[in-house]
Order: structure tokens, then sequence, then C-alpha cells
């Protein structure tokens, strides 16, 4: 029994369509000033990302293909960490400053 599994032409588009139609539903939904929070919370798509990327590295044969798939993850594991550094800069908007406020003097 053979233990690979291929992604044929057919499948691969259909996964491609299906990503790109929940993407562009679940966005179009969101009031424009919730775009960053919501792309920034959802770093989980840069995890599946980061393991498509890790698939195809393992199941490469030619040294291109290697090169390609750790350039995959690379760029991948990245994307993800900066959209963790995004939320945490994003979060620090919303603690309370430590400075004293000042007092306007109307006189």
């Amino acid at each position: 029994m053979d233990a690979t599994t291929a992604i044929t032409g057919f499948v691969a588009l259909y996964i491609f369509m299906l990503a790109a139609f929940t993407g562009y539903e679940i966005i179009g939904r969101v009031p424009a000033i919730l775009h960053t929070p919501l792309m920034s919370g959802s770093n989980f798509i840069h995890g599946i990302v980061v393991v498509g990327a890790m698939w195809a590295l393992f199941n490469a044969s030619s040294t291109l293909e290697q090169a390609i798939g750790f350039f995959g993850v690379l760029l991948g594991a990245g994307n993800a960490a900066g959209g963790y550094v995004v939320t945490e800069r994003m979060l620090e908007m919303f603690k309370p400053s430590d400075k004293p406020a000042s007092k306007k003097t109307g006189g």
C-alpha cells in the first residue's frame, strides 16, 4: 500500500476557490474599522500556511522544490510572527497610560 498523497490539479483548484470564497465572505462582512484586529487575530491561518509549506517541503524531490518549500516555510513563519507582533502593538494602544492627565486652565 502506498502512503503518499497527491493533490491533483482539480482538487488544488477546488481548495483554492473554496478558500478564496470563504475569505471574501468573512472579510466582506466586517466593518472597515475591525479589519486590522480581525486579520492580526487570525494567526491560525498563517499556521495552516506553514503546515502546508512544510508538507510541500517534506514531499519535495528536486533541489528546486526543496528551495521553494524552504522559502514557503520561512515566509509563512515570518508572517505568523509578524501577526503576533501587530496584535501585541494593537493591544498596547488600549492599555491605560501611566502619564498623569494634564489639566487645562481657562483663564
